[in-house]
């Protein structure tokens, strides 16, 4: 699977550049992006070769809704070796949430663990789900506020497979992962691994297709917690997959989108009959989280 990788270069007052680059990233999901990642007021996003559409790209641009703000961009092939080589050399600082969990590359360790925390090691070969992004960080404070004993979880579009990590080191009994990237589906399942959680977590590749054959499965073979953080249009497309497989009275946490996506999210969520839990904001990008009535 073939990826290009775009740069963004976008001129404005310094003190706009970040609202602009996370408006930007989360309006480019229509063009097919999946992901961004921003250095030295460069921003960077990532789309598979076969998705991508500049025609909205160059809309999205043209009729951007913040006023002097000039955006160019450049197109070039992205190479999987170079994203390798550079997150083995460099790796990242060790992240510490709520005192309570601990993300780090195996080699950049805090100065003091905190007592009891969970600590999930996380073996990068992309430069996406370390833990340094807002929506992840956001999507393991949700992970804190619930009792995940003996539950089981499915992480939708897991990247390094973090959050389903994390999921199990909180004690979740069982994590279901999948990607659609090649990738990515072989990093989580080589970071499962390393963490000694392989036994507990099945990786899978492809979409929210594979959620279809899940949907006839009984209710107690179902998840206790769903988790999505992905862009808004492929949200809004699979909610209805990631329903079909959650026990009544599970929760669904979800982030990858900005504050102004809220009220779209909501709406399809309330049609599928899903209430509005808890909300997170961190520099404009949102999680949130719904439940399922113990009766669907």
């Amino acid at each position: 699977m073939k990826y290009l990788e775009v740069h963004f270069s976008i001129q404005t007052a310094p003190e706009c550049w970040q609202d602009a680059a996370d408006l930007l990233a989360d309006m480019a999901a229509d063009a097919g992006f999946e992901t961004f990642e921003s250095e030295s007021q460069l921003l960077k996003g990532y789309v598979q070769e076969t998705l991508f559409d500049q025609t909205v790209l160059d809309g999205i641009i043209c009729d951007f809704p913040m006023e002097e703000v000039v955006i160019t961009y450049q197109v070039q092939q992205a190479e999987y070796k170079n994203w390798n080589e550079q997150w083995e050399q460099e790796g990242f600082d060790p992240i510490v949430i709520d005192n309570r969990c601990v993300i780090h590359d195996g080699r950049h360790l805090p100065a003091v663990l905190p007592e009891q925390a969970a600590v999930v090691e996380i073996d990068a070969h992309l430069a996406f789900g370390t833990g340094n992004h807002e929506t992840t960080r956001m999507m393991v404070d949700q992970l804190l506020q619930l009792d995940l004993h003996g539950k089981r979880v499915l992480d939708c579009g897991c990247g390094t497979g973090i959050l389903a990590l994390m999921a199990l080191r909180l004690g979740a009994s069982e994590a279901v992962a999948y990607d659609i990237d090649e990738w990515s589906s072989d990093n989580a399942l080589h970071n499962a691994v390393i963490n000694g959680l392989d036994s507990k977590m099945k990786v899978m590749l492809g979409d929210a297709s594979l959620l279809l054959p899940l949907a006839d499965l009984p209710d107690a073979e179902k998840f206790d917690v769903v988790m999505a953080n992905i862009n808004r249009n492929i949200l809004l497309n699979d909610m209805e997959a990631f329903v079909g497989v959650m026990k009544p009275d599970a929760t669904l946490l979800m982030s990858g989108f900005i504050d102004s996506d809220v009220d779209l999210l909501n709406g399809k969520a309330r049609m599928l009959g899903l209430k509005a839990g808890r909300k997170c904001v961190d520099n404009h990008w949102t999680s949130l989280a719904f439940h399922k009535d113990a009766e669907q």
